[in-house]
């Protein structure tokens, strides 16, 4: 994709709409490789007619990752992948381009890479050692330690089944003969607020907001910043990173979503903690004067249970009497905790809630005094994120920039958090409909549970109030349970959107509610042959409408043209 650097080597921001002289560059190239698909698909179309052609994948988790790769496996022996200039996924699609943008050119051997991640995925996932030894990675090497960093280790590597250090700035010449991968993410402060810009963005060379036009270099997304100017380097997130902040499902409502993950947490501290660094306990143990460590285990699950508690309208009160007996006997009856006793209102979630904040971050500074050290350190920063929900957490790259085009809400903070795109949109039209990408024919591949409609459609809400071009959306209403398998939305000075439900009267028959059962979103990770079973069912999406695709792909060079 171009090896001449992004931007400027002071770490420079960029602001300005127009794409960045790299994307340029592969743009131009790519659509060498498009004209030639075209002309073999006899397209007619001329060198500076060349329809920008966007293939979406919505967010699905697994279901997604899947969904997309049978989808461009079938797109491939349609002779059709060649077609597409830029390919944008939101959530668990990003979990596939990760996997596919591994391999230099992997559009040009994509039945070999295929095997290669069916092959992974299906088999063992990452061990708790592994797991904790990026966890540890994670937590010393950067300022600003998240959820995220859980989540990458503990959640995201369940389905992945590896630990991707790679960086994907890396990734800058290694794929000129691939569609341009755009990664997505929202603002969730200004999602949230309703106020500035949320929508977000990586490439291999630039990550930013996608309608502000406020960006830097992606090796410096991360890093610390002032008035534009790089104050202090933080290491490039790697994949592994990149695929959790894009698909952090949980990361908007706490009060929805603690459960699952404090059990997750409460699971981590006995199988990796506790069996990992069994050793090291046993030789402070040995150490008369070391603190007792078995102890501070046991506070850290009793708190964990305390949540849990909490959090399912149990009385933690027994709980709370054995954890400040422990940590009585800790300061050998000198101390008490700080946070008073008090009965709990459970009938007040909020009251509750805060209860919960204060008394966790109470009872993890108290352990600190005594265990500020590996493996508890990263525990009492878990604990804390879990009570203030931190996630995806990182240094504003516009903090203290005076620029009228970039709205306030993006210059005052320190820091932004970053969150999962299919929170606030589950499929990435906003990126490929920048005005600077002129797209010509949207292909979106919904992988979306529940209405199959509903992306579609509120992407046309979306646009309309944003004043951006976007085809009217009508659906038949007996369609909602029933879709089928290929729609197309036209409008006047717009991009053509064809929509693509993944199951359909189509591929599933009267079976779309047995299919929808068999593959729902929060699942643990499929077995091989329920891989290869979605992997069939996406595809035929693409091969049962090869000649629909052809039409529009052919009607978009013809719009093009004229």
């Amino acid at each position: 994709m171009g090896a001449s650097k992004s931007l400027e080597s002071s770490g420079e921001v960029r602001i300005k709409h127009s794409l960045i002289k790299n994307e340029k560059e592969f743009v131009v190239k790519r659509k060498k490789a498009v004209l030639q698909s075209l002309k073999n698909l006899k397209i007619s179309c001329s060198r500076d007619k060349v329809p920008h052609i966007a293939l979406l994948g919505s967010g699905g988790g697994q279901r997604a990752m899947v969904g997309l790769l049978g989808s461009l496996v079938q797109l491939d022996k349609a002779g059709l992948l060649d077609c597409i200039l830029y390919l944008s996924g939101v959530s668990g699609s990003t979990w596939c381009m990760a996997s596919l943008y591994q391999e230099p050119d992997w559009s040009t051997k994509l039945e070999t890479v295929k095997n290669k991640i069916i092959e992974r995925i299906s088999g063992p996932g990452v061990s708790w050692g592994d797991a904790l030894t990026k966890l540890k990675k994670y937590y010393y090497g950067k300022d600003i330690f998240s959820l995220t960093d859980v989540w990458a280790v503990l959640v995201v590597t369940a389905f992945v089944k590896e630990i991707d250090e790679h960086k994907i700035s890396e990734q800058q010449d290694q794929h000129n003969r691939d569609p341009f991968p755009i990664y997505t993410m929202i603002d969730k402060k200004c999602k949230q607020q309703r106020d500035g810009d949320p929508w977000f963005e990586i490439s291999p060379h630039e990550a930013g907001y996608s309608l502000t036009g406020a960006f830097v270099d992606t090796s410096s997304f991360g890093s610390q910043f002032d008035n534009g100017l790089k104050k202090k380097q933080q290491d490039e997130i790697d994949m592994l990173y990149l695929q959790a902040l894009c698909g952090s499902a949980l990361a908007d409502v706490q009060e929805m979503d603690c459960n699952f993950l404090w059990k997750r947490i409460k699971d981590f501290f006995t199988h990796s903690i506790l069996r990992i660094e069994t050793g090291m306990f046993e030789e402070i143990g040995q150490d008369p004067n070391s603190p007792p460590v078995d102890k501070c285990y046991q506070v850290l699950m009793e708190l964990a249970d305390m949540n849990l508690s909490v959090l399912n309208d149990k009385d933690p009160s027994e709980i709370d009497k054995s954890i400040r007996t422990k940590l009585k006997d800790l300061a050998g009856g000198k101390r008490q905790l700080v946070f008073p006793v008090q009965k709990l209102n459970l009938s007040d979630k909020e009251a509750a809630q805060l209860y919960m904040k204060q008394y966790t971050m109470d009872v993890c500074n108290y352990l600190n005094s005594w265990f500020s050290f590996w493996p508890f350190d990263v525990c009492f920063s878990i604990c804390n994120c879990m009570v203030m929900w931190i996630w995806g957490r990182k240094y504003d790259f516009l903090h203290n920039m005076a620029d009228k085009a970039v709205p306030d809400a993006l210059l005052a903070s320190e820091t932004r958090d970053y969150i999962d795109a299919g929170l606030l949109l589950n499929s990435p039209y906003l990126s490929v409909l920048r005005k600077e990408r002129d797209t010509d024919l949207i292909i979106s591949l919904d992988f979306s549970e529940g209405d199959p409609f509903m992306t579609v459609k509120e992407a046309a809400e979306m646009c309309n109030k944003l004043k951006i071009p976007f085809p009217e959306v009508n659906i038949p209403n007996e369609d909602t349970k029933k879709p089928k398998d290929f729609y197309v939305f036209k409008g006047k000075n717009a991009p053509t959107v064809i929509h693509i439900p993944l199951f359909n009267l189509g591929n599933c028959g009267d079976e779309i509610e047995t299919w929808w059962k068999k593959y729902s979103t929060f699942q643990g990770a499929y077995s091989p042959g329920m891989i290869a079973d979605l992997m069939e069912v996406a595809g035929k999406n693409i091969s049962n409408n090869r000649e629909k695709l052809l039409e529009q792909i052919g009607a978009a060079a013809g719009l093009k043209k004229s």
